[in-house]
């Protein structure tokens, strides 16, 4: 039954990541055996992408009337002194900077813009989602280089009724869903090293409880 359950979970969430994947080329990543895995990713993982809710603060060069510190809206945009609505969601900083100093240019002459993200959740396509028997599941913001480890440090560890052994990782290669089982439970419960893999945007964790 639970099999079943985690069969159908896993089908359901590729069918999400799917519609959310973005196309592009593939990257080459090596799991903790040293096996080569190919992923689809379009997005340069060294440079942060802005999400929604995330905590921007805006920083005009010599005007601080127009310096502020705004959340960007669920609808992905950001509103500014002397600009209403500026699309935000999948930018960089840098590209929103330059895209605000665009707008800018009608009202202020060679304004300078410096965009920091003080709060971070990233774009949907790139979070980490943790779902199942973990302490606290959630949605992560990716980080360059993120390890397995890293996401459960960041969601507390598994639960008690945790199948550690027996988790997928999620992720999408090429426009299709692959599933990959990892063992969470050699890793934080017996340390060992060569259980951990890198994560990659987008991946789904999923943990399902033990059989008894």
């Amino acid at each position: 039954m639970r099999t079943s359950t985690l069969a159908m979970l896993v089908s359901t969430l590729a069918g999400l990541m799917l519609l959310t994947a973005c196309a592009g080329g593939s990257t080459n990543v090596t799991d903790g055996a040293g096996q080569t895995m190919a992923t689809a990713n379009s997005v340069d993982s060294s440079e942060y992408m802005i999400g929604p809710d995330d905590q921007l603060q805006v920083f005009v060069w010599r005007n601080p009337e127009l310096s502020t510190t705004v959340p960007v809206r669920p609808d992905g945009r950001i509103s500014v002194p002397l600009v209403e609505d500026m699309p935000a969601v999948g930018k960089t900083p840098a590209q929103l900077a330059r895209d605000l100093e665009g707008k800018l240019k009608q009202y202020v002459q060679d304004p300078i813009v410096n965009v920091i993200v003080t709060s971070f959740n990233g774009p949907f396509a790139q979070q980490i989602r943790v779902v199942g028997e973990a302490a606290k599941p959630q949605a992560i913001a990716y980080r360059a280089n993120m390890s397995l480890l890293d996401v459960m440090i960041s969601v507390g560890g598994l639960t008690k009724y945790a199948s550690g052994n027996r988790a997928v990782i999620v992720r999408q290669e090429n426009g299709q869903s692959k599933s990959m089982t990892v063992r969470l439970s050699d890793l934080l419960k017996d340390g060992d090293v060569s259980a951990n893999t890198r994560m990659m945007p987008g991946d789904v964790l999923i943990i399902p409880q033990s059989w008894f």
